[in-house]
């Protein structure tokens, strides 16, 4: 039996997870349909909204509709990230019910690295998404106002939320029993929290309870952090302090989800395949 060489935890956790990492991209680009049915839904997203609602939303006192195209894409984007933790809690859930997990159980590696490493292929799959999304909203007529700093800005914090939510789908996808419970868990909350946003609508347009419940919400955090740093029209003024100081705000939420969901992935994963 091979017995790993004593070493560094950290590098060894970051080495592991890395060939972990990139296992699964060799996988996906093996699997190229899973990359293109995960394009088209964004894309639709973005000709249905700016072409079919673009006319009817009231931005900023006027119903223009490249006006809502603006306003619009921030939300897409970062709906879009979230969406790609149905993907995450499948591919673990489709490990674990082959017994892929207990292969590499067997291997002197570390146990978080599986995880993280499964994580990471997924971060690079949402950024590959995320360019051919905006090459597609430049062409609905997007466009951003700002530095081009400002705008990698954006982007960083819309890859950082996509991370955060990967780990809940890692978490989702260690809890059930089949790839097709975790794509259900996966995606039947993420309504809620992707609607009950300013992602869409201007949240002042809402009944006051449910515009408090949307201005904390940590999605609309990073939509209103990446319409300022785009340049983009935002919603109306608002008191609560997330809409205050939406990019620092955006980065306390992903980093808590990450920290708190990470922690109770790794714990269920050693739990389960103890």
């Amino acid at each position: 039996a091979r017995v790993a060489a004593p070493g560094n935890p950290s590098g060894q956790s970051v080495r592991d997870s890395l060939v972990v990492a990139k296992r699964n991209l060799i996988r996906m680009s093996r699997i190229p349909e899973m990359i293109i049915f995960g394009l088209i839904q964004p894309i639709m997203f973005v000709v249905l909204f700016s072409y079919v609602f673009g006319g009817s939303m009231n931005i900023g006192g006027t119903t223009d509709s490249s006006v809502y195209r603006e306003f619009l894409m921030a939300g897409i984007f970062a709906q879009t990230v979230t969406f790609a933790t149905a993907g995450a809690g499948a591919g673990i859930a489709d490990d674990m019910h082959k017994g892929l997990i207990d292969r590499f159980r067997s291997l002197p590696m570390a146990r978080g690295a599986v995880l993280t490493g499964r994580t990471l292929a997924d971060l690079v799959q949402t950024a590959l998404t995320l360019f051919v999304l905006a090459m597609v909203a430049l062409l609905v007529g997007w466009r951003t106002h700002t530095s081009f700093g400002e705008v990698l800005g954006a982007f960083g914090l819309l890859l950082l939320l996509g991370y955060a939510f990967t780990w809940v789908g890692a978490l989702i996808g260690l809890s059930v029993r089949t790839p097709e419970a975790a794509t259900s868990g996966g995606l039947i909350w993420l309504f809620p929290v992707t609607f009950i946003s300013n992602a869409f609508v201007d949240s002042s347009r809402m009944t006051p309870w449910l515009r408090h419940v949307a201005d904390w919400n940590p999605f609309s955090a990073t939509v209103q952090a990446c319409r300022e740093l785009f340049g983009n029209p935002g919603v109306s003024p608002s008191d609560a302090w997330p809409m205050q100081h939406p990019v620092w705000a955006s980065l306390i939420y992903s980093i808590l989800i990450i920290v708190a969901f990470r922690t109770l992935a790794v714990r269920k994963y050693r739990s389960a395949t103890a």
